[in-house]
């Protein structure tokens, strides 16, 4: 293994971004705009729900986070990898793959949900396509990626496993424990962490003593790399580094609760005009590979998708209180 990469954001030469358009080629990246816009309606309507009232709990969204859920998930092999998501997962679980139906049904705690309406908004998995779920806990998929990726290796099989965690779990006792064993037995892990600037209400600035969190990797002899988690090209281009810091922001506060005092309205416009989706977007108008009406009709079609998904949830029954203690224990 090789050194922690400390010496600040790896970016993309101009050449190397041409040569990642031409390889990943026009229909897949109009499929990920697509995608993109998916996850933002998703998010936008599932703000919409509850604040109607047609949901419960709470819920973390991930609006301005999209270009790195495309890009760390397109990265590796959807439903042949594995990922292990967290609370604020809306975006990863549809960047994964998802389907729009059951996650909105989920959304909704309908038994046409992925976990028949019993997960909720923070513990959605889709375990056919190796989605072992998001994790309500800050942190709390970090080390269960070290019995996937322990797994993997005993297998001999040429997987690997995702880990997707905030800035916040990154200050967690688990965090460094599972980054340690990881290195040890030399596990299949990549550990991203979508450094999205805020733990609740906690900047990375107060949080850490140094400059990426990406360093931490030296630590443990294990390869690391601070990308712009806002640009799809970057988040996607990494060649195998274990730790994976992708520099985002979410527009939204932490949860519907906050009151988002510890930041300015002028930092939020100042980030929302490093928008992944017109940034890419933008990137393939220059390219000629998309045209700005053509955008449209994506943006369109993905937002369509979205109230298609409403009415399917909708129209689904809830679950029945008779089965309310199937699937708590295994059998």
């Amino acid at each position: 293994m090789g050194k922690s990469n400390s010496k600040g954001i790896s970016r993309l030469t101009p050449k190397r971004e041409q040569e990642l358009l031409k390889v990943i080629g026009k229909e897949q990246l109009q499929y990920t705009l697509e995608r993109m816009y998916v996850i933002r309606a998703f998010e936008e309507k599932a703000e919409e729900l509850y604040g109607l009232g047609k949901t419960h709990g709470t819920m973390h969204l991930s609006i301005g986070q999209e270009g790195t859920a495309l890009g760390a998930c397109t990265a590796v092999k959807s439903g042949h990898d594995y990922l292990l998501n967290h609370h604020r997962g809306h975006g990863n679980c549809l960047a994964w793959g998802g389907g729009v139906d059951e996650m909105m049904a989920e959304f909704m705690g309908k038994e046409t949900g992925y976990c028949r309406g019993r997960g909720g908004s923070m513990h959605i998995a889709d375990v056919d396509r190796n989605n072992l779920g998001a994790n309500g806990i800050v942190g709390g998929g970090v080390p269960i990626s070290v019995g996937v990726g322990l797994s993997i290796k005993m297998r001999g099989t040429d997987q690997v496993c995702l880990t997707m965690f905030g800035d916040g779990a990154t200050n967690t006792g688990p965090f460094h424990e599972t980054l340690n064993m990881a290195s040890i037995w030399d596990l299949p892990v990549i550990f991203l962490c979508e450094n999205n600037q805020y733990a609740m209400s906690m900047s990375v600035g107060r949080a850490f003593n140094i400059d990426y969190i990406s360093q931490r990797g030296c630590a443990y002899d294990i390869p690391g790399v601070t990308v712009d988690g806002n640009d799809f090209l970057a988040a996607r281009s990494g060649e195998g580094p274990t730790l994976v810091e992708c520099l985002t922001y979410r527009w939204r506060g932490h949860s519907r609760s906050d009151r988002q005092l510890y930041r300015t309205r002028d930092e939020v416009k100042e980030w929302q005009t490093k928008d992944p989706i017109n940034r890419l977007a933008g990137k393939l108008i220059e390219a000629s590979m998309l045209t700005e009406e053509g955008q449209l009709k994506i943006k369109d079609k993905a937002y369509q998708r979205i109230e298609d998904a409403v009415v399917f949830a909708e129209n689904s029954e809830a679950p029945d209180v008779s089965t309310i203690m199937e699937g708590v224990y295994a059998d």
